[in-house]
């Protein structure tokens, strides 16, 4: 769910940067860098001040049913905050990496804004999309500092792995670990196979 909504979110808004002035591309790539600077714990820090219960607008969202933290919904969104940052980098990198000559060239040949985007530009920056979602996928996954912080509970893999840990030593992480990695490799190696099978296509 987390990758759905960092996806939905981020690739409009990194395609958006295009259009933008150097000095507004200069301030975003700060802002986003700075997110993926810190420490997670010190995301997570971050966010629980901003939403934790005992914030004002935290109190209010408890009040309308809206739980921020030890819920799902903390959880997942906990996902999107960390992993966000790395994927808007990567998009915005992949968009930027398509020559501009060719999207002139195939609205001149008389496509529209709109396929110029679906049949020019998205299939120039397939690879580059699929590193960006891989890299949010698994900065979504194996968060472990903010989630720490936001949504202990239920435990996500990493904090559960961090919790048999304790009780239970290395031998008791092995099963989990086997899980989460079975978990986590199939969706970067199947995008990065997809994008590049339609590049030779």
């Amino acid at each position: 769910m987390a990758l759905i909504i960092v996806v939905a979110i981020g690739t409009p808004l990194a395609f958006s940067l295009r259009g933008a002035t150097r000095g507004v591309r200069i301030a975003f790539e700060a802002v986003v860098l700075l997110s993926v600077l810190m420490p997670p714990l010190a995301l997570g820090l971050l966010l629980a001040l901003a939403f934790g219960p005992g914030t004002a607008l935290g109190g209010l969202l408890l009040r309308l049913g809206i739980p921020t933290s030890n819920d799902p919904a903390a959880f997942v969104v906990t996902q999107i905050y960390a992993s966000l940052g790395y994927y808007l980098l990567g998009a915005a990198a992949a968009f930027e990496a398509v020559p501009r000559e060719l999207e002139r060239s195939a609205a001149l040949l008389g496509l529209r804004p709109r396929e110029v985007l679906w049949r020019v530009t998205l299939p120039l920056a397939r690879l580059g999309l699929a590193a960006a979602v891989s890299l949010a996928w698994v900065r979504a996954l194996g968060e472990f500092g903010a989630i720490m912080v936001t949504a202990y509970y239920p435990h996500g893999i990493p904090v559960q792995l961090w919790v048999d840990l304790q009780d239970s030593g290395l031998p008791a992480v092995l099963p989990l670990l086997l899980i989460f990695l079975l978990s986590a490799l199939p969706l970067p190696w199947a995008l990065r196979i997809l994008a590049r099978s339609r590049g030779h296509a």
